[in-house]
């Protein structure tokens, strides 16, 4: 009883330092995501001002550019997933792969297109290298707060390998998995397709009383969409990276808060068994001493 009783003391205590682990975790998350977020909405100003420009260009310059040309049929296509450098997130980086293998089958099985793979992120690239599958290149380090650096180092090397001819390697399309944040419960695993860029009408109704401006081009329209379409894939890259970044945030938060409930739950129960324990014990004790007098009583009334 006494072995019992102090192996569920120990288990106790250790449950109650791994309580204290995840609460810490949790808050962390909690601190963080409010930093992620503002960058998110920090961003989108700049995304919209970007995408309506590259918009106008493409709806009403009608210049032929690289990185808008449609290939078809694709035989080759390129896939960025972006996942995180770290685990205890939950299902995030999970969800995320699965979302990749879905695209994958889609262009290899059903398209019949070859499939180059680029990662961000540790746990994407321990995935692959685990089922010992080839990644072209990856990125590692920065899921938690990306900078748009980042994005352009990744950007850099996948408008290169679009634009490199068919036979030395190019590819036809470039598509991007990544999580996009919808609320601090919700966070969705998609797939978009980054090259060729399919740009939003600019004749879109204004959002909120937003002026949609009138773009004049200088020196011209095709030395313009040169600058602007790789500022363009690099944004979006960025974007995709911030919301991943929110969404991995939300996601240990909740893990670790969930974790921090069930270890209380768990403590709470070892203490019902540790006091059931202790009053079997001393019932148990009490019992002996009991028992030890009557026999002495018994022994001396014999006497």
């Amino acid at each position: 009883m006494a072995s019992s009783l102090r192996e569920l003391r120990e288990r106790r205590r250790s449950v109650s330092t791994t309580k204290k682990i995840t609460r810490a975790m949790e808050l962390i998350a909690a601190s963080r995501i409010i930093k992620a977020q503002q960058a998110a909405r920090s961003a989108m100003p700049y995304t919209r001002a970007l995408t309506h420009a590259v918009s106008a260009l493409a709806t009403h310059a009608r210049v032929d550019h690289p990185l808008l040309e449609d290939r078809q049929p694709a035989r080759r296509s390129a896939m960025l997933l972006i996942t995180g450098d770290r685990g205890l997130a939950g299902a995030y980086s999970t969800n995320v792969i699965k979302a990749a293998e879905q695209l994958h089958a889609t262009l290899v099985k059903e398209e019949g297109q070859e499939c180059v793979q680029y990662i961000t992120g540790t746990k994407g690239v321990s995935y692959f290298d685990f089922r010992q599958r080839h990644v072209e290149q990856s990125w590692t380090g920065f899921s938690d707060a990306p900078l748009y650096s980042n994005a352009k180092d990744i950007s850099d090397v996948l408008i290169e390998r679009f634009l490199r001819p068919f036979e030395e390697g190019g590819v036809d399309q470039i598509h991007v998995v990544s999580t996009r944040f919808v609320s601090m419960l919700t966070q969705q695993a998609v797939a978009v397709r980054l090259l060729p860029l399919v740009v939003e009408d600019s004749e879109e109704a204004p959002v909120n009383g937003e002026v949609i401006p009138f773009y004049t081009f200088e020196p011209n329209a095709a030395m313009v969409l040169d600058q602007l379409l790789p500022m363009y894939v690099a944004n979006r890259i960025y974007t995709a990276l911030l919301q991943s970044s929110a969404s991995e945030l939300a996601s240990r938060q909740r893990a670790m808060k969930s974790a921090t409930d069930n270890a209380q739950d768990l403590i709470e129960r070892l203490t019902r068994e540790a006091n059931q324990a202790r009053q079997a014990e001393i019932t148990q004790e009490i019992s002996e001493i009991v028992g030890g007098a009557a026999a002495l009583s018994e022994s001396a009334g014999n006497e």
